[in-house]
């Protein structure tokens, strides 16, 4: 059965393998590597087999433990060359042995990139990755991606997909990590051969609805970030063109939490000043991922990326309260609570400057949220009054802040139907009285002449319905019934 299945494999000329030899780079990047064509215009094409899976003679079955020093490498790539059948899943009964055979395999080669092998030779480079390629890169079942958004977040509890094939990706995605991370790959050698088509089609499989994946692929492309500088401008502008995407198009992808989890780390080898580029990414993408409804899915690791960017330009506070102004979510209770504990985040580290640019907006937004009749909304925003960082800057600008939140708190305290709502608000009210008693009762003043304006108004406009109503009634039925012309 083995010979079998090792007749499968194509054989190449000497001719073509001297061919090879002389220019590595041939046999790479054709799609058509997965069927492993042994015709001659697939010889042509490049795209049979590895370069030196025939020059080396050496029988793909054998332990790396029974040849030479020498032999290894060539032996290594031999059997990454055997594993570049791709097998069907589908059907668990079909070609069982030799998916064993290709499983037991890929497990020798991880066991030899992982034991410091010599430096890898661009041959064994091209090799492997041609064997992730043939294995990894794949299109999706249409359901992974355009699945309708319609039901909105009820989409986020549906359990993921998870690939049949994972016994041999999970390996494959072992090998990769091994090899990338390896001492004895060296980035020079290795940028022709991980280059930005691989890593663009590494970003795209983020899209799998398997977390075992995701995580797999967040593990290799930051070691793929850290090894190879040349690449980095590459992934980040890979990374924002997702992020756009995904706001201002789709709204689906299965990926963004890990690529900010990636980008998290990424941000704390930002040299300072921060640099143009990464100011524009802040603004333009990392904010405006506040808004899709699925934020819950990714908030940790958003908000985790944009305090790194406080932390680094303190200045950038601001930009970044004034972002969730514009993104606050009026309707979606759940995203206003993690809004509001995003706000507490960014307050208690921004400076006085930064806080007093933003402090008007902010706080009416707040004094919105204290008078929401969800109970959680508004006992997120009460527990504000409970940091004292937050409570030190209302102190020093109370002048300003008082006035704007406190008949927010005389409605609660009339009005509101959660008891522990109440509690919350008797309890700010007394604080900041015993902050200013007398900025408090000038704001208890002005609030009862706002409300004896507004009862005046509702008074008078009742009265003018109720002449209107009786006027009405006085018309005999026959002018009520009667139509009339009316001239401009």
């Amino acid at each position: 059965m083995w010979k079998q299945f090792l007749n499968k494999l194509p054989r190449k000329s000497q001719k073509s393998d001297r061919d090879l030899t002389r220019n590595p780079n041939l046999g790479l990047g054709s799609g058509s590597g997965r069927a492993c064509s042994v015709s001659s215009a697939a010889k042509r094409a490049s795209a049979a087999v590895f370069p030196a899976s025939v020059i080396a003679g050496i029988e793909p079955l054998l332990a790396f433990k029974d040849v030479s020093n020498s032999e290894k490498m060539n032996l290594f790539i031999s059997k990454l060359s055997l594993c570049c059948v791709v097998f069907d899943f589908t059907d668990p009964a079909r070609n069982v042995q030799e998916k064993e055979l290709k499983r037991a395999t890929l497990l020798e080669l991880v066991d030899f990139v992982s034991e410091n092998p010599p430096k890898f030779s661009e041959p064994a480079i091209l090799a492997s990755c041609k064997m992730c390629s043939i294995n990894l890169f794949r299109v999706f079942p249409p359901n992974c991606r355009s699945r309708s958004t319609s039901s909105g977040e009820n989409e986020n509890d549906d359990d993921p997909t998870f690939d049949p094939a994972w016994s041999h990706l999970q390996l494959v995605y072992e090998f990769l990590l091994k090899f990338v991370t390896s001492s004895s790959l060296e980035a020079k050698a290795a940028k022709k051969y991980v280059n930005n088509d691989f890593i663009f089609r590494i970003i795209d499989l983020l899209e799998s609805e398997d977390p075992r994946e995701r995580d797999c692929l967040k593990a290799i492309l930051h070691r793929i970030y850290g090894k190879f500088m040349i690449h980095r401008p590459f992934i980040r502008k890979c990374i924002s063109n997702v992020f756009y995407r995904f706001v201002f198009e789709v709204e689906k992808h299965n990926g963004i939490a890990e690529l900010l989890e990636i980008f998290g780390s990424v941000i704390t080898g930002f040299a300072l000043p921060l640099k143009e580029e990464h100011k524009i990414f802040f603004w333009r993408a990392l904010i405006p991922l506040h808004k899709p409804k699925s934020l819950g899915i990714y908030f940790q690791q958003l908000s985790y990326c944009v305090n790194q960017y406080v932390e680094k330009e303190p200045k950038l506070a601001s930009h970044l309260i004034q972002g969730l102004l514009k993104y606050w979510p009026i309707t979606n209770s759940q995203k206003e609570v993690m809004f509001l504990g995003e706000v507490e985040e960014i307050l208690e580290v921004i400076s006085m400057n930064e806080f007093q640019k933003v402090m008007v907006p902010l706080f009416c937004r707040i004094r919105h949220c204290i008078n929401s009749y969800h109970f959680q909304v508004a006992e997120r925003a009460l527990f504000l009054w409970n940091n004292d960082q937050i409570l030190s800057l209302v102190a020093h600008n109370r002048q300003v802040i008082l006035p704007i939140v406190f008949p927010a708190l005389e409605a609660n305290a009339q009005n509101h139907w959660n008891q522990a709502v109440l509690n919350l608000t008797m309890n700010v009210r007394k604080m900041l009285m015993e902050m200013d008693d007398a900025l408090i009762s000038a704001c208890i003043s002005n609030n009862q002449e706002q409300q004896e304006k507004v009862s005046s108004s509702v008074e008078k406009r009742k009265q003018v319905w109720e002449h209107l109503e009786n006027a009405a009634s006085l018309q005999p039925m026959m002018a009520r019934n009667t139509a009339v012309l009316v001239t401009h």
